[in-house]
């Protein structure tokens, strides 16, 4: 049985839910007010959260969906009913408060790669979240000619959340002229028919992306990626990049791609 949001209302780490949306039975997003204090690279998580039954905090890492220079935060969530903090968090409503520990760390950041030509932003579900920040944010566009973001999910409907925004950044004011003619989108789903299907590392490693949107098959002076997804789609997508040529950087240590590990799994 789904248990209703546990409000915190004295917690200092405590902000204020403004806005809540529900996708499908299994993908909400949600916004929040953004501590004065807090900076972030656009792409980093944070630690976010409900009290549990005893009072105590229940915290889990969810990527900032927003950009680095939006006056909220914004998150990108599945629902598991019988998730220890999603079967709460799923409840929440505009004015309930969760908590929220500002301390934003995280490998995908545009500073752990090297210079390049094209960025790659490889997701399943709601590993979307941490491109949905970076193709927000101008710096995505200035350091780089193009942008692909491949986003796979079993059924069209999970896609929405996605689809919506990038098509929305072609009006945006901030950054709608430098995405035009940089972003390239390429949604697909892996069960229900639609116009595009298949898993990413298969449309990676047959060529299909690259002969449907016009672009060379990756190579490692020009192509940069990020990873985000399942434990088993990071493992799967990492072997794909390594046949490309393309080594796994950090924050200290800048290469051709990152994987972000902390991703909110299916067990929460």
């Amino acid at each position: 049985m789904n248990q209703p949001a546990t409000i915190v209302k004295t917690l200092p780490d405590a902000q204020t839910v403004t806005s809540v949306q529900h996708w499908t039975d299994r993908l909400f997003s949600f916004r929040v007010t953004r501590p004065q204090s807090l900076r972030f690279r656009s792409g980093e998580f944070v630690m976010i959260g409900l009290q549990d039954e005893r009072g105590k905090p229940l915290l889990r890492a969810y990527s900032i969906a927003s950009p680095n220079w939006d006056e909220e935060l914004e998150f990108y969530s599945i629902k598991v009913p019988d998730g220890p903090l999603t079967s709460r968090l799923q409840h929440i409503q505009p004015g309930d408060q969760i908590i929220l520990r500002p301390k934003p760390v995280g490998t995908l950041v545009l500073d752990a790669l090297l210079p390049g030509k094209r960025l790659w932003f490889l997701a399943t579900g709601t590993g979307l979240a941490p491109f949905a920040s970076l193709m927000r944010d101008p710096e995505t566009y200035e350091r780089y000619d193009q942008v692909i973001m491949m986003h796979t999910c079993r059924e069209t409907a999970e896609l929405e959340y996605g689809r919506q925004l990038v098509e929305g950044l072609q009006n945006d004011p901030l950054i709608g002229e430098m995405v035009e003619g940089k972003l390239f989108y390429y949604p697909t789903t892996t069960r229900e028919p639609s116009d595009r299907m298949g898993r990413i590392t298969d449309n990676l490693t047959s060529g299909k992306v690259f002969a449907d949107l016009g672009i060379p098959p990756m190579n490692t002076a020009e192509d940069r990626a990020m990873v985000c997804g399942s434990l088993q789609f990071n493992v799967d997508v990492k072997a794909v990049l390594e046949g490309f040529g393309l080594r796994e950087g950090a924050n200290s240590e800048p290469l051709e791609y990152v994987v972000e590990k902390a991703f909110v799994g299916d067990g929460i």
